[in-house]
């Protein structure tokens, strides 16, 4: 990709893990601002001659300066990209955590942007820090707009009331706690969407098959290093690659207690599938939490309660109370086929 850009730009930096409401409030502030100051409906389309760059840090910097700390995954780099496209950026540039990137003293970190993407705003949080050490904050970063023409706008902190009637700041870290505890819907709120998962599916113990619900399996090789709900059963929807249309999911997370399992396998029972999916890749969504995860005495009482809870999954379903995942079918097609 050229570093020469024929547009100056509006840039904001961040992590944009889960590209939740937060990150996307600052991208209307970053899209208001390249309409402002690129005169909306001149020069490039109907946005104007600026464009918005969202510039995500892929891996955490984290996995360079505390790999003992790196938090899991919400999105992989291709869905973060799809999303912050779907917000309002116009370009994705995902910055590598690299020596060079890290050891850039604040100073020289922008100017290394100014010369390449002739900046002419930056929006971020109020808590924007950069450079090696995270030296730099918003007031030198303001300090060195007046030296190269350009603007600081800040995007103020997004509140989301959660089930507790509390209002929390969303953040990436709140998306993944509420995950990690299996409160899904709680995280849909975080997010602005159902959190969900794409791995491929593959071949499990058929035991599903023998006592009447079918299921498929999702690759846990696949979902390495991505944050998984807390184990339980969940309703959701599963997205098939190459099917227009997603199924009802009853989910679930865990060790399989009943059978004395001891690996964590994410598999779904779809309401309505009747062939066979194995080596396609699947997006699967948690909409609501359904049941702890237990260990039942028998095969009989394990058959009823499956029965119960592929009910409940069908009513939610039949009453559109599955919310589905956004998205139209090119944009289901880039997310199954990405890596």
């Amino acid at each position: 990709m050229s570093t020469e850009p024929t547009r100056r730009s509006v840039i904001t930096i961040g992590n944009f893990d889960g590209v939740h409401i937060g990150h996307r409030a600052i991208l209307r502030v970053a899209r208001a601002l390249a309409d402002e100051l690129g005169g909306k409906g001149e020069g490039v389309g109907a946005r104007g001659g600026v464009e918005v760059i969202a510039m995500p840090f892929d891996p955490h910097p984290a996995t360079r300066l505390a790999p003992e700390r790196v938090p899991p995954r919400l999105t992989a780099r291709a869905e973060r990209a799809r999303l912050l496209r779907a917000v309002g950026a116009d370009r994705v540039v995902f910055l590598e955590p690299d020596q060079r990137t890290l050891g850039m003293d604040a100073g020289a970190f922008v100017n290394d942007l100014v010369e390449k993407y002739r900046p002419v705003g930056f929006v971020e949080g109020p808590d924007f820090r950069f450079g090696r050490a995270r030296q730099g904050d918003l007031a030198l970063l303001r300090e060195m707009g007046r030296a190269h023409d350009f603007v600081v706008r800040v995007a103020e902190p997004v509140e989301v009331a959660l089930h507790d009637r509390w209002g929390h700041r969303a953040g990436s870290s709140l998306a993944r706690w509420l995950i990690g505890h299996g409160r899904v819907e709680d995280a849909a709120r975080v997010l602005g969407r159902a959190y969900s998962v794409v791995s491929t599916v593959v071949a499990g113990d058929r035991r599903g098959r023998a006592i009447g619900f079918p299921t498929i399996n999702l690759s846990a090789d696949e979902l390495e290093g991505f944050i998984i709900p807390a184990d339980g059963v969940y309703a959701g929807e599963a997205e098939i690659e190459g099917e227009a249309s997603a199924y009802p999911a009853a989910i679930s997370v865990g060790v399989k207690p009943t059978f004395g399992g001891h690996d964590l396998t994410l598999e779904a029972h779809l309401i309505g599938l009747d062939h066979e999916v194995y080596d396609r890749r699947v997006e699967l969504s948690f909409t609501r939490w359904v049941r702890d995860q237990r260990a039942f005495p028998g095969l009989e009482a394990l058959v009823e309660q499956l029965g119960r809870d592929v009910g409940r999954v069908r009513e939610w379903a039949d009453r559109g109370e599955l919310s589905p995942v956004a998205g139209d079918a090119a944009s289901l097609a880039a997310r199954l086929s990405s890596p």
